[in-house]
């Protein structure tokens, strides 16, 4: 699996607990330095971001992709928009929460999110 990170860098325990929770090895973790200019278009911006994880057309289509999206929404969202341009589904996702009352600031591995279930499920609902 590719662990695509476009937040902070991951410690190894929380590489392990993604592991844990998917039952799959991660085999590359590709980091993605996540700074926007917030007087600039946002869309290029995403775009580029993404383009720096150097995967091909392929490789988006069929490879095992988790994301740890970034925290400021409006850039999640639009990345969550451009992942799904490149591979034609809703990779699954990486929820991270701030471990309480840790000095300094910590944060864990919550949850592995399966956004495509989430979309299937609710177009149920339509």
């Amino acid at each position: 699996m590719l662990l695509l990170n476009f937040t902070h860098p991951l410690a190894p325990e929380q590489i392990a607990r993604v592991e844990q929770l998917t039952g799959q090895r991660i085999a590359r973790v590709i980091e993605v330095k996540t700074q926007i200019d917030p007087q600039a278009d946002l869309v290029p911006q995403i775009g580029a971001l993404v383009d720096q994880c150097a995967l091909s057309s392929q490789e988006w289509q069929t490879a095992s992709l988790l994301i740890v999206p970034p925290a400021l929404n409006f850039v999640a969202v639009v990345l969550l928009a451009e992942l799904h341009g490149r591979c034609g589904y809703f990779p699954a996702h990486v929820r991270t929460r701030p471990i309480a009352g840790a000095l300094p600031p910590r944060y864990e591995i919550a949850e592995v999110l399966n956004v495509q279930a989430v979309r299937d499920a609710a177009r149920m609902k339509r």
